[in-house]
């Protein structure tokens, strides 16, 4: 009878490490973030304190397991069978969920989705027991669900969010306003005070507040509560006079000891709240088959009652799993590709942004706006130009005027993001309140970079509209995570050989995604081109642009070859994936272009005629991408409306023409790749008499629709394609010239 549930056991056991690993990858960056962005401490120090905090945070984490025991339903209410078919359907649809949505490349929440799956499968194993019971209806839903308790998990996962964004905003504000930008210049009592009030807060909520969770907290109790202030008091004293000590005769630099100090409250109170997320249920799990085990009741008959019980948590196990974050925190390639979503929308200055502007996100800067303008009439002038002057961003001076941007984060923001976020998470875990630490930390990132004055009128827009999508993804994995748990679990409990069968897809599913990953890594490598270089000289400038050109002209050349086979078979799902890679080519040279501002900005002063230049390669490549991207969607969209296929006459001329093209394009991308610049000449003359062969096609068709041609549609697509292709030679043709001339010149020079 035990031998199903110990398979289940095993089960939820390799889930859960699966769940680990995945979980880390992807929540890493909450804690390492703001002292990856500081730049601080070197990255391979911020690892070695992230790991010792994750450690501590695994002890501290046994008082929120009790959320997966009783925090969503009331065990007593369901018997030993369907709170394994619910634990076996939150785990299983944890895994998916993550998979699916690191697939999409969709914000999501650990958090959130293990609530989200609690509560999904234990409503569906108590709809599916109140049918079964005549004397139920499903008004005794409730009787089920610990609703008042769900409610408050869910209102406090929203509210932490808008609290996160005030008081990293306010706290950050005041940080400036007694810092400012010069923070080096401040004196010596401002920093240890500073410290003092950092450190105090830290350990207070962090080593105070989460021994409450811990099995040891008993033994000092009598020693912290009814003595609040005094420890706060005596804390802050201490630590003052430490920071002042640590200063003036160590020369010891307080913020970076705060960003280290915050970077392992951080870690310590992510593991602390998150690992519920990951291992909360199977251990749920094993106490709940050890409190069967020995009743010698029916599987089926068997109330779980105990779970509502306090139930000791096995600190080994916890150590275990704190044991697989580290490593995982080490050798994933994820954890070590840090996300950059956080850093980019929160970051001093301007830059690439990753998100595109919706109306709601355009609607709230200029309500923004609007309100600051208000608030400059009301406030007096002379207090708008004290608080100006704590915002004045200073630039070091370099020889011959240049200057260069400021980190991403200077130290007095990365101190307050890793402080306020530990804080509030360490308050959640203190009252066995699981909240989002991904939300948290990102809007406290979002607030303190907004009062910062991060955000500009020219990437305000852009900002706001992450912050948007990013809060809009935790909608999507709340009711995604609710409907697929009740899923799974309707499955499960419909027949139990539907488990090994769902475990099956899981484990498809993460090799996929491994494989997926692998590739995107590859695709990364291959198409370096797009991150831009520090071009500093006329040398640079040649360097990159021929990798830029040796690049699009081969995906232009495949792209083409694509378009013209594909549209001679009419095969719509290959036309539609070309077009696909269109866009993203597009999207490519786009992004290139918008960096102008900067490549001009990064060149010396001997170099500055090589803007001109550099200005006209990316508007060259743009209009021969703009060619390709008509003739794909022209291609696409005859085909899907379902046209007559071109004539055997028309496919044959393009055939030709894109064996002339490809071999030219072939020729070209060799030529840029391997820098033989000086036989750009010979190129010109062939593209002349590809020209001319375009032209005599174009002379066919006209004498074909004078005979025999019948179908419009064919004549319009055929000719756009035609001219299109005379454009994109036209334009590679003026991209050689103008390489070749400035290639001349720069060889006058030296």
């Amino acid at each position: 009878m035990g031998d199903p549930y110990i398979l289940m056991l095993v089960a939820l056991a390799v889930l859960a490490i699966v769940d680990l690993v995945v979980g880390v990858s992807n929540d890493a960056v909450n804690f390492l973030n703001s002292a990856i962005g500081s730049k601080a401490i070197s990255v391979r120090n911020i690892m070695i304190i992230a790991s010792l905090g994750v450690f501590f945070g695994a002890i501290t984490s046994s008082g929120m397991m009790e959320v997966a025991r009783k925090g969503i339903f009331n065990p007593s209410m369901f018997m030993f069978q369907d709170i394994m078919f619910i634990f076996m359907a939150v785990m299983i649809t944890d895994i998916l969920l993550l998979d699916i949505f690191n697939s999409l490349g969709m914000p999501t929440s650990t958090t959130v989705s293990i609530v989200f799956e609690l509560l999904g499968a234990a409503v569906c194993i108590s709809l599916i027991k109140i049918s079964a019971n005549d004397s139920q209806s499903i008004s005794d839903i409730w009787n089920y669900i610990n609703h008042k308790k769900a409610l408050e998990i869910i209102n406090g996962i929203l509210l932490s969010v808008v609290v996160a964004f005030s008081v990293g905003a306010l706290v950050q504000f005041v940080s400036r306003l007694i810092y400012s930008f010069n923070f080096e210049k401040r004196a010596t009592y401002i920093n240890a005070l500073f410290g003092g009030f950092a450190i105090t807060a830290i350990t207070y909520f962090i080593i105070i507040k989460g021994m409450k969770g811990t099995p040891f907290y008993g033994d000092v109790k009598h020693l912290i509560e009814g003595n609040t202030i005094g420890i706060i008091a005596g804390s802050f004293v201490a630590w003052s006079l430490i920071s002042q000590l640590l200063i003036s005769a160590f020369k010891i630099n307080i913020l970076k000891l705060i960003i280290g100090v915050g970077t392992f409250s951080l870690a310590m109170a992510f593991s602390g709240n998150d690992l519920v997320n990951f291992v909360g249920v199977p251990i749920a799990a094993w106490n709940s088959y050890q409190a069967w085990e020995v009743s010698g009741v029916a599987a089926d008959a068997f109330s779980m009652g105990i779970l509502a019980k306090k139930v000791p948590s096995n600190v080994w196990l916890l150590l275990l799993a704190g044991g697989v974050m580290v490593v995982t925190l080490w050798t994933s390639s994820k954890a070590q590709n840090v996300i950059k979503t956080g850093i980019d929308l929160s970051r001093q200055g301007e830059g690439h942004e990753k998100f595109q502007p919706n109306p709601l996100s355009r609607v709230v800067v200029r309500a923004a706006m609007a309100i600051n303008t208000g608030i400059s009439y009301i406030v007096p002038k002379s207090t708008l130009e004290f608080i100006d002057s704590k915002f004045q961003k200073p630039v070091i001076e370099l020889p011959k005027d240049k200057t260069f941007e400021l980190p991403a984060f200077d130290l007095v923001r990365a101190a307050v993001n890793l402080i306020v976020a530990g804080i509030l998470i360490s308050i959640a875990t203190s009252m066995k309140l699981p909240l989002s630490t991904t939300y948290v930390t990102f809007m406290v990132a979002m607030g303190t970079s907004l009062a910062d004055r991060a955000w500009g009128r020219e990437s305000a827009v852009y900002r706001v509209a992450g912050v948007l999508n990013v809060i809009g993804g935790w909608f999507l994995t709340a009711i995604t995570a609710f409907l697929a748990a009740a899923v799974v679990a309707y499955l499960i409990s419909w027949n139990v050989v539907m488990i090994p069968i769902l475990l099956a897809v899981v484990a498809l599913l993460i090799g996929r995604n491994t494989l997926i990953h692998r590739k995107n890594t590859k695709e990364v490598k291959k198409q370096e081109y797009i991150e831009r270089a520090e071009l500093i000289t006329i040398n640079g400038v040649i360097e990159e642009s021929a990798d830029h050109i040796s690049e699009v002209i081969s995906r232009v050349n495949k792209l083409y070859t694509n378009v013209v086979n594909d549209l001679a078979n009419h095969d719509l799902n290959k036309l539609r994936k070309t077009d696909k890679h269109v866009k993203k080519l597009n999207d490519e040279i786009d992004g290139l272009k918008d960096g102008v501002f900067y490549f001009i900005k990064s060149l010396d002063d001997t170099s500055v005629q090589a803007s001109r230049f550099y200005i006209m390669v990316l508007g060259y490549l743009q209009d021969v991408a703009q060619s390709i991207s008509y003739i794909s969607r022209a291609s696409y969209k005859h085909v899907n409306n379902n046209h007559k296929n071109l004539k055997k006459g028309q496919i044959k001329d393009l055939k030709e023409i894109d064996i002339q093209l490809s071999t030219l394009l072939n020729k070209e991308a060799a030529i840029f790749e391997n820098r033989d610049l000086d036989d750009l000449n010979a190129l010109l003359i062939e593209k002349n008499q590809l020209l001319k062969n375009v032209s005599a096609s174009i002379e066919k068709q006209v004498a074909r629709i004078r005979t025999d041609e019948t179908s419009p549609k064919n004549t319009t697509l055929y000719f756009s394609v035609l001219l299109e292709t005379k454009d994109l030679i036209t334009a590679l043709m003026n991209l050689l010239q103008t390489y070749e001339e400035f290639h001349l010149s720069t060889k006058q020079v030296q």
